[in-house]
């Protein structure tokens, strides 16, 4: 089973998708098996992460706005890919430390998820964008 995920974000921050993809695999009747995501850009990630508490995406943007700032800040002028503003190669680096794609184990058409980890796609651009995630579900029947 395959199916492409469509995210709208509004900028830099956490988006959860958890229940979209909850919602796929039972109206697909998924049983047992491994459900792979896959984001199709390369200047956001896709994270698995505490859900209960937002204050802990607040704090993973805070982060890695910290860690790798914007093309102004004086310790970024080293960048030379700037053509699509000062968020973009920032953007770029983010996306290379952070997964890209995720693995998760599928029981009973249920994610293996523990009780406090969600799904999210993480924006490192200032502009909203239209995100495309795949997911391919390969069942071990």
């Amino acid at each position: 089973m395959q199916t492409l995920f469509s995210l709208t974000t509004n900028g830099q921050g956490l988006y959860e998708f958890t229940r979209n993809v909850s919602t796929w695999l039972a109206e697909e009747g998924a049983a047992d098996g491994l459900l792979t995501l896959l984001v199709r850009h390369t200047s956001c990630s896709l994270l698995i992460q505490e859900n209960a508490d937002p204050d802990v995406q607040v704090d993973l943007k805070a982060f890695f706005s910290r860690l790798v700032p914007p093309t102004t800040d004086p310790s970024m002028g080293y960048l030379i890919h700037t053509y699509e503003g000062p968020d973009d190669m920032p953007a770029h680096i983010k996306a290379s430390v952070l997964p890209v794609s995720l693995s998760i184990p599928v029981s009973n058409g249920e994610m293996l998820l523990g009780t406090w980890q969600g799904i999210y796609l993480f924006e490192h651009r200032d502009r909203p964008h239209q995100r495309q995630v795949a997911a391919h579900f390969l069942s071990d029947r």
